[in-house]
């Protein structure tokens, strides 16, 4: 009975040891990230599912700036045909292509805001009224998303740089590679242009 409790004895002391000493910590942390990743994706879904009653109602006004609805029409469908799956985080260039397609998007949308600032007869409709507010309140949604995974990522990247995260990541956690934080897109910081098209007539 003793020879059989002593290796059992000693896995148990190996498992407590690495447990306490950061084993864990690197797959914790990058699950973490991973999820706070997933809930970035779904605000940007949940965004991208509103789109199309917004797009719609404005038609419905006859707007005459219809270029304007159809580079949101086209972001849109640039933005969900990239899909970036949480394990391939990883690659910062994959991530890039991501961001800037969501950021297309945000800007289309801003000029359409701009554009309707035109209409008073479609922002005092109540279907708009309550589609702006949703699509404020999901970009909201969005930033504090992306804040928290840049959160995860930042935790996660400091373990695998520092004492003793950079031990396991060289040895037992090998190729955990750093994870590329989200950041403003350029051009981010410069207000949407609109060109009106005054003078023309509504598109039937």
């Amino acid at each position: 009975m003793t020879v059989l409790r002593a290796p059992v004895l000693a896995v148990a002391a190996v498992t407590l040891t690495l447990g306490g000493c950061g084993y864990n910590t690197i797959p914790m942390q990058h699950e973490a990230a991973k999820e706070a990743w997933a809930n970035v994706e779904a605000q940007y879904q949940r965004r991208a599912d509103l789109i199309p009653n917004l797009v719609a109602t404005v038609q419905a006004s006859a707007i005459a700036e219809r270029e304007t609805l159809t580079q949101v029409i086209d972001a849109r469908s640039r933005a969900t045909s990239i899909q970036l799956d949480a394990d391939a985080l990883s690659d910062p260039a994959a991530v890039a292509r991501y961001q800037a397609a969501q950021g297309e998007l945000s800007q289309a949308l801003s000029r359409l805001m701009l554009v309707v600032e035109r209409y008073p007869e479609v922002r005092s409709t109540a279907s708009f009224i309550a589609l702006q507010s949703e699509l404020e309140g999901t970009e909201n949604r969005i930033a504090v998303a992306r804040r928290d995974y840049n959160e995860a990522a930042r935790v996660y990247n400091t373990t695998l740089r520092t004492f003793p995260g950079n031990i396991w990541a060289s040895t037992f956690h090998s190729g955990s590679e750093p994870l590329p934080l989200f950041s403003a897109a350029p051009g981010a910081d410069a207000a949407p242009q609109v060109q009106f098209n005054v003078g023309s007539t509504p598109a039937q």
